[in-house]
């Protein structure tokens, strides 16, 4: 048995996919007027990689299959033939190495673990563009335990005003605007997830000081820490693509580490239930080809981590 993806493509008809029996969605978001970086080639030193910009609503979605068995390709290629069937052209077709391995997973939009998970040593990768001018992409790696999925699908028309067609609406995980207020809606969000984005953290460029300002999820933090003795977070800084790796990492440790000292020294959480690192930019939730995206991968995560003992 498997489970039969429908894409909605605004005024296109919908593609449905079939993957895998159990596949499961763990993440998605869409955009109604939205920009996507199709990836059409691999990365190559001194360029990167080559992109096709696609504007219209971008439907972004991520799947967890349960499996130890599945290998990459068993999951990509049935993907492949039904594209090739409803008339995809084919771009981009690559395994890890060339692909361009370490350089082109984090050249890429990537959904955020654990929503996704990408083994930088055994990926597969596609793109392809539609008979009507829309573009779709999958990424697929594995874990010992399980196969992800991740899928994203930028439309080329918008749709007509009389007939919109089927939106889907964002879960509440993955409303940009929306940081969780209330140690009821932060519990939730971490025990479900196990991370929690924190978009109400703001920097001055190249600054790491919180100031002397209140910050509402971090006091939700403290409340889900105070009544969840048991619990330990982890918080990762994540930057935009401008400026060199290592300067990014260290910016992006710097303003994790103030959101740990804020719990530590405003509400007595012990550091050792804490900790702070630095991602810079190797794990975007968006294109930083755009304004738009650059702000989205400018945030600081809150990670469950397993108890001690």
């Amino acid at each position: 048995m498997t489970a039969v993806l429908t894409l909605a493509a605004g005024p296109l008809a919908a593609l449905d996919l079939a993957l895998p029996s159990g596949a499961r969605l763990t993440a998605e978001r869409l955009t109604e007027a939205g920009t996507y970086a199709v990836p059409t080639g691999p990365w190559r030193e001194g360029s990167g990689v080559p992109v096709q910009l696609a504007e219209g609503r971008v439907l972004r979605q991520a799947y967890r299959i349960d499996s130890s068995d599945l290998t990459t390709l068993q999951v990509l290629a049935p993907l492949r033939t039904q594209l090739e069937q409803a008339g995809y052209s084919v771009l981009l077709d690559c395994v890890t190495g060339t692909c361009g391995g370490f350089d082109f997973r984090f050249g890429i939009e990537v959904m955020t673990a654990p929503d996704m998970y990408v083994d930088l040593t055994a990926y597969r990768f596609l793109s392809a563009e539609g008979p009507e001018g829309d573009f779709l992409t999958l990424l697929v790696s594995r874990s010992a335990a399980a196969s992800f999925v991740q899928l994203v699908r930028a439309n080329g028309p918008e749709p007509a005003p009389e007939d919109p067609g089927p939106v889907v609406s964002p879960g509440p995980a993955d409303a940009p605007a929306a940081a969780p207020a209330t140690p009821e809606q932060i519990a939730a969000r971490l025990e479900q997830r196990g991370y929690v984005v924190l978009p109400d953290l703001s920097f001055a460029t190249g600054e790491a000081d919180l100031g002397e300002t209140e910050v509402a999820s971090l006091e939700a933090l403290a409340s889900y820490l105070k009544d969840n003795p048991a619990r330990r977070l982890l918080f990762v800084g994540h930057t935009d693509a401008t400026g060199s790796l290592e300067a990014n990492r260290a910016l992006s440790q710097r303003r994790a580490s103030a959101a740990l000292a804020y719990l530590r020294d405003r509400h007595g959480i012990p550091a050792t239930r804490m900790a702070a690192d630095g991602a810079g930019y190797l794990a975007p939730v968006a294109s930083n080809l755009t304004q738009e995206g650059r702000e989205a991968n400018r945030r600081i995560e809150a990670v469950l981590l397993e108890a001690e003992g």
